[in-house]
């Protein structure tokens, strides 16, 4: 089950609580709880089976807190940022699971890589180290940028898993994952922070879903340098 459905089971199980609680004070019947507690994980269960959590998604997204919101845009920005000045292509970004799906994507939302140019001819080993390193520095860029601004990453659980996903599909150990996080996620706060101005920039622009074009000319825009940052 989702993070995102466990969050609404947790929802549950608090109403059933506290229904029970309140019960013989308001004269409600025992059934009350029960019930409601049995139609959320219901519905938490068709929805993980049938639809990706993505209408547990929507639903959260509906009572996300003015701050949970601002963190997102946060963390995305610190991916779009990240991989503008690594030189991956930027297809598209979304912030909700709503704008999401309406791009046709399974899943909460986040920034989309253009990655056919990287693999439509065969990659000698060090491009492949480089590339992969470029890749583990964006996934852990959204932490970095929500530490940086809040002190605190409450998102990055798929980031790790994909940069997990990529390590594991090149041969590396389990042993080496957390290694390669940690410094994934000092290079991407070090870009961040060298260019915050760009950064700060990039999330007032995100913030009135501005398109990828007009992000990556806010960008250039508060850089100090005229040209993209290359990474080796």
């Amino acid at each position: 089950m989702s993070q995102a459905a466990l969050n609404l089971v947790a929802v549950g199980i608090f109403i059933m609580t506290m229904t029970s609680l309140l019960g013989p004070i308001f004269h409600i019947s025992p059934v009350v709880p029960a019930s409601l507690t049995f139609g959320i994980l219901s519905l938490a269960t068709l929805d993980t089976l049938s639809w990706n959590s993505k209408g547990v998604s929507l639903l959260l997204d509906l009572f996300a807190s003015s701050e949970q919101r601002q963190r997102i845009i946060n963390h995305e920005a610190g991916h779009f940022l990240t991989a503008y000045f690594l030189g991956i292509p930027i297809a598209g970004y979304t912030l909700t699971t709503w704008e999401a799906l309406q791009q046709g994507q399974l899943r909460r939302g986040g920034v989309n890589l253009e990655t056919e140019a990287l693999t439509q001819e065969p990659l000698e080993l060090e491009k492949i180290r480089l590339t992969l390193d470029r890749f583990c520095t964006v996934w852990m860029s959204g932490v970095a940028a929500e530490k940086m601004v809040f002190g605190d990453a409450q998102g990055g659980v798929e980031d790790r898993q994909q940069l997990q996903q990529a390590l594991k599909m090149l041969g590396f150990p389990e042993t080496v994952y957390l290694q390669k996080e940690r410094w994934a996620q000092l290079q991407a706060t070090n870009l961040l922070t060298r260019h915050q101005k760009s950064y700060e920039a990039l999330v007032e622009a995100m913030k009135q879903r501005a398109s990828v074009a007009e992000c990556c000319a806010v960008i250039q825009q508060h850089c100090d340098v005229d040209t993209v940052a290359t990474y080796g």
